[in-house]
């Protein structure tokens, strides 16, 4: 596919505003670890920092995908995944799940109808002690290529300059595929319906050694079913967690793990690059969510979705969102931890 012109056109320029909107809310919340970028440049706070909207953050909340519902339920593995990883969680057998459903914004209280970025946080823990957390998005790319460049794209969507926009597009044309997604892309009706993409490279590492890049995707069994912006909007402004709790409580909902392995050659450091879809692909197993809770007393409320907790098998590549998105979830974890106060579990859901 050629590669877009470092000159944004008429059209992309115009969905720059729209981009600016989706992107405020984002996919995730991104920083260098210290060390990685001088302090004076980037760090944990300062991309924190600059999520937050122009009223300051929901105290209390995650600082990014603020609004959300917890889960739980069961992964199960049909053994496939063991020929590209010796992590237990690909060894045959079923394995407790716990997640959450949540929209990119930093607002808890947002309509689910105004939010384009929808995720998916889940853990599934092992008999081995071990667990394996990741954040994953509808959206098959992401917006940018480097925590850098999306630390700046969140200062031009804030910035006051009318052609800070269209000067950040100038200089990261890759931003355009994200414009063209936001802009075509069907929107659903509900979570279930929803394929969910691990967009970040990672190592698979089998019995004998041997290592191999991937990529992995949440495949839904339900049928996805478009539905327009404004129809949705007429559902309510909490449609999203009411859609999915009725339809769980109808029947479990799955999901199919699909692994992606790279080709020598395909980029794993850029996120913002998808892979060709002629990619070997191993479903390794289902993922079943057989309970949905709501999040102020549910299970998820205090899960750091990071995702560098991964258990022996699997690792970091050389792409840098991963780490840069553990040192922005722990500040995050740190600020929302803190403000308990302002989130206050109800009384029959209090901690003893």
């Amino acid at each position: 596919m050629p590669e877009p012109s470092r000159t944004p056109s008429r059209s992309a320029l115009g969905s720059l505003v729209m981009i600016a909107a989706i992107v405020a809310g984002g996919a995730t919340a991104f920083a260098y670890t210290a060390g990685w970028l001088s302090p004076q440049r980037l760090t944990p706070d300062k991309m924190v920092d600059a999520l937050a909207p122009p009223g300051g953050p929901a105290l209390g909340h995650r600082r990014n995908h603020a609004k959300g519902v917890c889960f739980t339920g069961v992964f199960d593995a049909n053994g496939a995944g063991t020929a590209l990883s010796k992590a237990q969680v690909f060894a045959a057998g079923q394995y407790p799940a716990l997640g959450r459903f949540n929209l990119g914004t930093p607002d808890p209280h947002a309509a689910d109808a105004t939010v384009r970025v929808r995720g998916l946080g889940l853990q599934i823990a092992t008999p081995d002690g071990q667990l394996w957390r990741s954040a994953m998005i509808d959206v098959p790319f992401f917006p940018v290529a480097t925590p850098q460049a999306f630390y700046d794209l969140l200062l031009a969507q804030g910035s006051k300059d009318p052609n800070a926009m269209k000067t950040f597009a100038g200089a990261h044309p890759e931003i355009a595929a994200f414009g063209g997604w936001a802009k075509s892309a069907p929107w659903t009706g509900s979570y279930a319906e929803e394929r969910f993409n691990g967009i970040n490279s990672f190592i698979f590492v089998d019995g004998s050694g041997k290592e191999s890049a991937v990529r992995w995707s949440l495949v839904p069994a339900a049928q996805p079913v478009p539905v327009s912006p404004d129809d949705l909007a007429k559902r309510g402004p909490d449609f999203l967690e009411q859609e999915i709790t009725d339809r769980v409580h109808g029947g479990p909902q799955r999901w199919t793990l699909r692994v992606t392995v790279a080709n020598p050659g395909d980029p794993t450091a850029d996120p913002s690059k998808a892979w060709p879809d002629d990619r070997h692909t191993v479903e390794v197993g289902t993922l079943t969510v057989q309970k949905i809770e709501a999040e102020q007393d549910g299970p998820c409320r205090d899960i750091n979705y990071d995702p560098t907790v991964l258990p022996s098998g699997i690792k970091t590549s050389d792409d840098p969102f991963p780490a840069a998105r553990s040192a922005a979830y722990a500040k995050s974890f740190d600020r929302r931890t803190a403000e308990a106060q302002d989130y206050p579990r109800t009384a029959t859901g209090a901690k003893p």
